[in-house]
């Protein structure tokens, strides 16, 4: 399923925007996480494009918004400089919140009256590019509500995955010099 989002499969994109549409009307605080003013910011991958074609994170917020989610979509946040792919480095050689921060640049900075952003990614493990992601944004930003969305959250080794569908509300702190998830 991560390969199929990753690689812009529309039919499995369209599945789980569907599945979380279906969570939303059962779940007031996953529906509350967009809200009507929210605007959907795709974060770039880790390195810069030269391609115009859209990357898994801009489809899915565009996804997102056609299906009723937040209040429009904006390419707020670039990528200026390459970081490794966290998805291919061994863990130890992820880049940090640090390096992802320096490779962001804003894309507008003098767009006005941006209060509320919702970040929007494929799929987070540890959650250090939406970190970089937010802090970035926040230095132009500093009134907005932040938050972020992903399709898919990493688990580490479980046993058993009970539910394939499981959406959760959680947070993303910086604690002892990095990035830490909860749940």
């Amino acid at each position: 399923m991560c390969a199929a989002i990753k690689a812009g499969d529309p039919l499995q994109l369209a599945r789980c925007i569907e599945e979380l549409r279906a969570c939303g009307e059962q779940r007031p605080d996953l529906r509350r996480s967009f809200g009507e003013r929210a605007l959907l910011v795709p974060v770039p991958a880790s390195a810069p494009r030269a391609s115009t074609l859209p990357d898994s994170a801009q489809r899915i917020a565009a996804a997102l918004f056609h299906a009723g989610f937040g209040g429009g979509v904006r390419p707020l946040l670039l990528r200026q400089s390459a970081v490794r792919k966290s998805a291919t480095a061994p863990a130890g050689a992820r880049p940090t919140v640090a390096q992802h921060y320096a490779s962001f640049e804003i894309a507008d900075p003098a767009l006005a009256g941006v209060d509320e952003i919702v970040l929007i990614d494929d799929v987070v493990t540890r959650g250090r590019t939406l970190l970089a992601a937010a802090c970035r944004l926040r230095t132009v930003f500093p009134q907005a509500r932040i938050g972020a969305f992903t399709l898919m959250r990493t688990m580490g080794f479980v046993a058993g995955v009970a539910d394939l569908v499981d959406p959760c509300i959680g947070e993303i702190r910086w604690r002892r010099g990095d990035a830490v998830r909860e749940p």
